[in-house]
């Protein structure tokens, strides 16, 4: 009798772990949607994570930072990605939301190759975000109307370039939105009078990343703190994480999650 309830109690006892304790290796899926600044290193921290445990499904969407709140909020995602604090608003309808800091990053402005302006005050960008600086000449650059490029409302890259930047005035309605920060990038590749913001890990030899009072986006200032507009970036869970969703964020910030963040061209949090 004592080794039949020996039995059943080690059998309980294992059928617990599976279900609270050993997550990875039972396996599942977690769904991520949100920030398209956030999703391109999401893709590769689930990547790497899907690779050590071949069992588990991780499925990373985009759609902004303001679909991944939702999407964590309502159920539909285990994960949002954000690239924004929560708003005061967001955080009364949801107060159960989580955020999670798994890096951070810069908004870098962005020229045509050939533009000569290398440098731009903060009001000088205001200026030109409000359409009130509408020709390069009058930021020392060769004559020629500006062409506004800017995210759409909902981006997280959008609101915090509105709270340090743009300050209580409002983008131009004349500016060009796209939805994706590649999309940016692609815009002022092709337009010589362009000017876009994106996150710093887009950057690529096709735009040429501008001074912002006098301090160049580089990985050095952006570690040292110089750089004016740098932004934490999040993971959102609804609640305390547990199980897979756990242990894939502490993945995330992990020795080996945090490396993948720098090779990505983010600031590593730990």
């Amino acid at each position: 009798m004592h080794k039949k309830l020996t039995g059943m109690m080690v059998a309980v006892l294992l059928t617990a772990g599976l279900t609270v304790g050993c997550a990875p290796e039972a396996g599942g899926t977690i769904n991520i949607a949100g920030s398209t600044s956030v999703q391109p290193v999401s893709e590769k921290l689930a990547k790497a994570y899907m690779e050590r445990h071949p069992e588990v499904t991780i499925n990373v969407a985009g759609g902004g930072s303001s679909v991944g709140v939702k999407s964590v909020a309502d159920g539909t995602a285990d994960i949002g990605n954000c690239s924004r604090e929560l708003k005061a608003s967001e955080k009364e309808k949801w107060p159960e939301l989580i955020p999670h800091v798994i890096a951070r990053d810069a908004i870098v402005v962005v020229v045509h190759p050939t533009n000569k302006v290398a440098n731009l005050t903060t009001e000088q960008i205001r200026g030109i975000y409000a359409g009130e600086i509408t020709d390069w000449a009058q930021v020392g650059g060769d004559p020629g109307a500006i062409a506004v490029i800017s995210r759409e409302e909902g981006s997280g890259t959008r609101k915090v370039f509105e709270k340090l930047i743009m300050g209580d005035k409002k983008i131009t309605l004349g500016a060009i939105f796209h939805i994706s920060a590649g999309m940016v990038r692609t815009a002022v590749a092709e337009m010589p009078l362009g000017i876009g913001y994106i996150s710093y890990p887009y950057l690529d030899p096709s735009t040429k990343a501008v001074a912002i009072d006098g301090v160049a986006p580089t990985l050095e200032n952006l570690k040292a703190g110089n750089f004016p507009l740098v932004r934490p970036l999040f993971k959102l869970t609804k609640g305390e994480p547990a199980g897979l969703v756990k242990d894939f964020l502490d993945f995330c910030l992990s020795p080996e999650g945090q490396k993948i963040v720098e090779d990505e061209g983010f600031i590593p949090v730990r």
